[in-house]
């Protein structure tokens, strides 16, 4: 019993912070799903790093292509990658704040397009605080 409580709330605690995305690709095990951070704070003229993965059912073998938008003030590098099918599926994105970016809360688009199939888009939130 104390065994099972213990890996309930580690998968609860590794899931808590983190959104997917719809499921993209075709049906079955051949889909995928994008997984972000529900938000993530920066300060103006600084840079945070995320954490953006690729999440593969069994039968997914197709490259994605990540494509980020960012409101004006904020910037995302790299703003386009290419995970492939023999790729860990995580990748790292920075974000900057301009010295000037606007305080508060900013919305980001992410889009993960398959070489087949379904796209998915899907949105995080990214709040600008003072330096």
């Amino acid at each position: 019993m104390n065994r099972f409580l213990i890996v309930a709330v580690v998968t609860a605690a590794a899931l808590v912070g983190c959104r997917k995305s719809e499921t993209g690709g075709n049906a079955g095990d051949d889909t995928f799903k994008v997984v972000v951070p529900t938000s993530t704070d920066v300060k103006q003229g600084e840079v945070q790093t995320i954490r953006v993965a690729v999440d593969r059912g069994a039968g997914f073998k197709r490259t994605v292509k990540l494509e980020v938008k960012a409101p004006k003030g904020l910037s995302v590098d790299p703003d386009s990658v290419t995970v492939k099918p023999g790729d860990k599926g995580d990748v790292q994105l920075a974000i900057t704040a301009a010295k000037d970016a606007p305080l508060g809360d900013h919305k980001v688009m992410l889009k993960g397009t398959p070489d087949k199939g379904d796209a998915v888009e899907l949105m995080f939130k990214v709040t600008v605080g003072v330096k």
